[in-house]
């Protein structure tokens, strides 16, 4: 196996390989290309990011700045929107569904380190591959760890850092994040009352 199948494969590598020093300085004139776009660039970002990820989807929006490690390794759905100042270390797979929402500088980290300190300063790593299942919703500074998933519909607290996978249809934060409560009928019950209220305002108005 070559290092960079190994990375992919969650199994110890090291990263100053030629072939992973290639495709990492690729990345980043990437994210510098990215980051020096505008909001009259929005044609062009759209070309950047099919260019520069493993696979995008519809109707995705980055707010610049970003930071990937190799880009080529994330993969997003559909209906994707993320903050400013986020960070995606992908040495590992990221696999993101489709509308899910990130707040402002959120990291998904798969990159890891041995335990072991002398083994460590061997330039040894790791990565373990993270999941954003469909619907989620990642707050504010938001850290995920190597090896997480997130199921589908859940909601984390800004600030949290999970280290743990969390379950489906749940709100969860903390440092470390853990689940808080479910999301219940109750919840649809009292933001449909929101949205109906809103549509009445527009109704107002003519809209």
């Amino acid at each position: 196996m070559t290092e960079k199948e190994r990375m992919l494969s969650g199994l110890l590598y090291k990263a100053n390989d030629e072939e992973l020093r290639r495709d990492s300085h690729r990345c980043r004139m990437f994210n510098h290309e990215y980051n020096q776009t505008t909001v009259l660039d929005i044609p062009r970002r759209k070309e950047i990011i099919k260019e520069w990820l493993g696979s995008v989807g519809e109707h995705v929006v980055l707010v610049p700045p970003v930071y990937f490690d190799y880009g080529n390794n994330t993969y997003i759905k559909d209906d994707f929107f993320a903050n400013a100042d986020l960070i995606i270390l992908d040495v590992a797979p990221v696999e993101i569904g489709s509308r899910v929402m990130m707040g402002p500088r959120v990291g998904l980290y798969t990159a890891g380190h041995p335990i072991d300190a002398a083994i460590r300063s061997e330039d040894l790593e790791f990565g373990k591959k993270i999941v954003i299942e469909d619907d989620v919703w990642l707050g504010g500074n938001v850290v995920v760890n190597p090896g997480v998933t997130i199921g589908a519909r859940s909601v984390i607290a800004s600030g949290s850092v999970v280290t743990k996978d969390i379950p489906s249809d749940v709100v969860a934060g903390g440092v470390p994040c853990k689940v808080i409560r479910k999301i219940t009928e109750n919840d649809r019950v009292e933001w449909q009352k929101e949205k109906d209220e809103y549509l009445a305002y527009q109704l107002t108005k003519g809209i």
